[in-house]
């Protein structure tokens, strides 16, 4: 009887350290993995000179940026001005869902990169954004797809995202409002005016892609040109 209850007893042992030692093994492989995406964001920031274009430090994460023709950012990739010309989803990670995030899209190589005199061209700009939530943010300047000039070679087209300072909800009357009509506002456009004004940060999460002219791009520039506002 000794016997059986020894074993009983060993074989629940060995089930509590299983179930004690798991976790921290599963802990240590995440930690491994951020660390290595960290440096996978950092790299792919600094190769395509991002940094410094258009931040002094990339982001701890790459956000998830996918459009409905299927494609998806990723870190310097090459896509076509016509698989990007509609509004992407946008993922990032949310530490407190009750928090408010701005979302910037800018190209700094207007109107190509051996002259930026344009940088950057605003491409997206929405404040209050609850959560992942885009589609309920303040839309100051709507979406427009990429549209590099014919000749002017790649350019590149930046994602970025900033906790609102408190995760609070901002007062953002007085930036500037643009239609997906309309250049209003969209060139020399500095975001980080907008980080300095309303306090934003950290950069919690960004990407990029390059894209060069095709067939699409004089269709969002007559686009552009039918409205006023």
């Amino acid at each position: 009887m000794s016997q059986v209850w020894l074993g009983n007893a060993a074989a629940a042992l060995a089930i509590v350290l299983a179930v004690l030692f798991q976790p921290q093994l599963t802990l240590g492989l995440g930690s491994e993995e951020t660390r290595s995406e960290m440096a996978d964001v950092q790299k792919a920031f600094t190769e395509h000179e991002v940094v410094p274009d258009v931040v002094d430090a990339a982001p701890a994460e790459l956000a998830k940026v996918t459009y409905p023709s299927g494609v998806s950012a990723n870190g310097g990739n090459e896509l076509t001005p016509t698989q990007v010309k509609d509004q992407p989803r946008i993922e990032w990670t949310v530490d407190d869902p009750s928090a408010y995030y701005t979302l910037f899209m800018v190209d700094p190589d207007a109107p190509n990169r051996a002259d930026p005199k344009f940088r950057s061209v605003c491409h997206w700009f929405v404040g209050n954004i609850p959560g992942t939530r885009i589609a309920e943010g303040d839309h100051r300047i709507a979406f427009v797809g990429s549209g590099p000039p014919q000749g002017s070679g790649l350019h590149r087209y930046v994602f970025l995202v900033y906790k609102q300072p408190g995760g609070d909800k901002l007062d953002l009357s007085d930036a500037p409002r643009t239609s997906n009509r309309s250049r209003n506002n969209r060139l020399n456009f500095q975001h980080s005016t907008f980080v300095e004004r309303y306090g934003l940060g950290p950069l919690v999460a960004g990407n990029f892609y390059r894209a060069q002219f095709d067939d699409y791009v004089p269709t969002l520039h007559a686009q552009l040109s039918s409205g006023t506002e």
